[in-house]
């Protein structure tokens, strides 16, 4: 028996597309198994290119199997029983499993950040929340079919862009899938491009916030003169990443370094909101929120003090609160000390400096 789906669009979206793959084989399935059918051969085309395969229900599937167990001796060039799928090709479906939303770990109670930024967050929050009201009620769909809100945080390493994602999604109430420009980026040609469509059907799937950390490669300009794979490698990322993004229904977040120079496509598709150095006042709530009250402090102790140490931002803080904890334990000391958090806040500035200096 031979089947055939001719005609498929190619500019349908692939997410689409796959979906009607999927109906399709549900619906074959079923037809095998009422018409005690075998095998089916499938042929789905467009105007590029042919897909064939062979339909095996998944009822005679076990049975070959189980048969195949029963018969001690192998038999010589005996076909094995075809997978149900459309092609031996990952599927969409497949390569998103790669990425999985999980609760946010921080809620804005938690930021510590300039009030002109929390202003500039909350007003992006309120955008979020009134979509259904915009695009749904007031049919503002009739214009933009895809409503979306994409935010692009930008700013030094450590300034808490990472914890203000988080913070949104835990304020939306829904989970954060976040990925990094490493987990989609691949060496083999094509997967690239691939990756980024599965990572936005994954958000979508979890109807979660996505968070792309260290995106700084992506959002920049493609290349206009490419001369090895690796470039254009990344341009066909760039693509898509575009693509997607025009067909997402959700909240993607970006997070960047400060990055010269941005592509002009996604400058018109992002909202970007720069994440400065902390001012005094928020170094001294930072202080505040990593010294819980556990932890053994001496009477010396000075938070006004701690912060008035300039150019550190929140993860130097965490990070100098565990260095001197963790000396302090080792030490058998009971408390931990000013000067020991000083100390850590120095030796970790030194750090900093130290590899600027290398590169």
């Amino acid at each position: 028996m031979e089947l055939s789906i001719k005609g498929l669009p190619d500019t349908v979206p692939e997410i689409i597309a796959q979906n009607c793959r999927e109906l399709f084989k549900t619906a074959v399935g079923d037809l095998l198994v009422l018409g005690q059918l075998q095998e089916v051969n499938i042929t789905i085309s467009t105007s590029k290119f042919e897909e064939k395969s062979i339909f095996t229900p998944p009822i005679l599937e076990e049975k070959v199997a189980s048969k195949d167990k029963e018969n001690s001796k192998p038999v010589p060039n005996k076909p094995s029983p075809s997978k149900n799928r459309i092609t031996d090709e990952i599927t969409l479906e497949e390569r998103a499993t790669q990425y999985k939303a999980r609760p946010p770990l921080y809620s804005f109670d938690f930021l510590s950040l300039p009030e002109e930024l929390k202003e500039t967050l909350l007003s992006s929050i309120d955008s979020i929340r009134l979509d259904h009201k915009i695009f749904y009620e007031w049919n503002l769909r009739a214009i933009e079919p895809n409503p979306r809100t994409a935010l692009n945080f930008f700013g030094p390493p450590g300034t808490g862009k990472t914890l203000a994602a988080h913070a949104l999604a835990q304020y939306l109430g829904v989970p954060i899938l976040t990925a990094s420009y490493g987990q989609i980026e691949s060496k083999y040609h094509g997967e690239g491009p691939k990756n980024v469509e599965a990572l936005f059907f994954a958000a979508q799937r979890d109807k979660a916030v996505l968070f792309i950390d260290e995106a700084d490669s992506l959002l920049s300009k493609r290349l206009t003169e490419v001369t090895q794979a690796s470039e254009q490698a990344i341009n066909a990322i760039r693509g898509q990443l575009m693509i997607s993004l025009e067909l997402y229904q959700g909240v993607v977040i970006f997070a960047t370094n400060l990055i010269k120079s941005y592509d002009q496509a996604f400058e018109t598709r992002v909202r970007y909101i720069h994440f400065p150095m902390p001012d005094e006042k928020s170094r001294r709530e930072i202080w505040m929120k990593h010294l819980p009250k556990e932890l053994p402090l001496g009477q010396d102790v000075s938070i006004e003090e701690l912060a008035r140490i300039e150019d550190v931002c929140g993860r130097d803080i965490k990070n100098a609160v565990i260095d001197a904890a963790i000396r302090t334990a080792r030490h058998n000391r009971v408390f931990v000390g000013q000067q020991d958090l000083i100390n850590a806040v120095e030796r970790i500035k030194a750090a900093r400096v130290s590899a600027i200096e290398s590169e």
